[in-house]
């Protein structure tokens, strides 16, 4: 049974200066806590989102049971990240689209809406905007701070931007950089988002319009990525929607209709998708993805962009995950080891592709509750 959760704001009247040269004020930051802090202030947790998640990360809301966080099988009473022990923060970012302020909403100095004029957003700049708000509510120093794939990148620049303010570190499908392959995807997705006819060049709310097409394919493929070739085949495979027997192999041969299930499948994530999240939103999120790069200033030496890590490390990773594969997650080990950091690594022989990370895994949840309770809660 889950429990009930809150969304709290707070809104920072103070300038916050981006990596970009430009800055922001008169933002918003909407947040759920869950546990209760300590008196000593030294419990907390931060977890970090992903591209379309939000702070929402555990519990229900009040009288809407179906409302789960998008971790709450991970986090509660009793469950790896207990509750019961440890004061649980999650946050939505910065130019997201469920709370904190974000392309839809009116810029302070223009009276407008911002749309594509919402400054560029990454990594580092959620981070400080994350530490503002810790301040706010009297945390200098954080037990944990945990994500999964871009999330996990949060943490990742946590130990580099705030080596002191926090113990531990739990990375999950993650990687220190995107490659090549990881960026096209992305570049694929937007282009989908800013030639559909409803974009208007980001501007598409003066117009009461949403590009619902391009959000749609971009959906698709990015939904393609999250899952692997074993879990693609094995759930769906060549079958199709509906029996036809007009012909000996049983194809219509039409180029219009949906024929196999996973046609239906990735038009069905794509609508529901293209409902609920900004086109904007989405832009800044995967490019504040590709920018990420922390050893980009150490002439690309990850070794050398560790050394300032302070804290204990975990590290998952999923042998099927090849959008984010445990290759990458070893070159974070070795950077730290290379440091000589206290870094623990699992890697689980999981089918289940990226999305294994916010899968119901008993071995990747016992190895996170081991870790807290063994190491973060010592």
């Amino acid at each position: 049974m889950s429990f009930l959760a809150t969304p709290q704001f707070l809104t920072f009247d103070a300038p916050l200066a981006l990596q970009s040269g430009a800055s922001i004020r008169d933002y918003t930051l909407a947040y759920e806590t869950y546990g209760t802090l300590n008196a000593d202030r030294s419990n907390a947790v931060l977890i970090c989102h992903a591209l379309n998640a939000s702070h929402h990360v555990a519990g229900v809301y009040e009288g809407q049971p179906k409302s789960e966080g998008w971790w709450d099988n991970m986090i509660g009473p009793g469950k790896s990240v207990d509750t019961n022990r440890f004061f649980v923060i999650g946050i939505n970012n910065l130019g997201s689209c469920f709370g904190s302020t974000g392309p839809m909403h009116t810029h302070p100095d223009t009276g407008r809406v911002y749309g594509a004029d919402f400054p560029v957003i990454t990594v580092e700049d959620w981070v400080n905007a994350q530490a503002r708000l810790l301040d706010a509510l009297g945390i200098q120093q954080l037990a944990a701070v945990m994500g999964g794939s871009l999330g996990g990148m949060q943490a990742l620049s946590w130990t580099l931007q705030y080596p002191e303010r926090m113990r531990h570190a739990v990375v999950v499908a993650s990687a220190p950089n995107l490659n090549a392959e990881n960026i096209a995807f992305n570049e694929v997705a937007r282009r989908a988002i800013v030639t559909d006819p409803d974009f208007h060049g980001g501007h598409f709310y003066e117009h009461n319009v949403v590009p619902k097409r391009g959000l749609r394919i971009a959906r698709m493929i990015g939904h393609i990525t999250y899952l692997s070739d074993d879990v693609m085949n094995e759930k769906f495979g060549r079958e199709l929607r509906e029996a036809v027997v007009d012909s000996a192999t049983g194809y219509r041969y039409s180029t219009q209709d949906v024929e196999f299930q996973i046609e239906s499948y990735l038009r069905y994530q794509g609508d529901k998708f293209s409902e609920y999240f900004d086109a904007n939103t989405y832009l800044l999120i995967t490019r504040a993805l590709d920018y990420f790069d922390p050893a980009r200033a150490f002439g690309g030496s990850l070794s050398a962009a560790l050394a300032q890590a302070r804290c204990r490390f975990l590290l998952v990773s999923f042998s099927t995950d090849w959008r984010f594969s445990p290759q990458r997650s070893r070159e974070i080990v070795k950077g730290l080891l290379d440091n000589r950091r206290d870094v623990s690594y699992a890697e689980i022989d999981a089918p289940h592709g990226h999305d294994a990370f916010l899968l119901d895994d008993p071995r990747y949840l016992n190895v996170v509750r081991a870790y807290f309770e063994r190491e973060v809660a010592a």
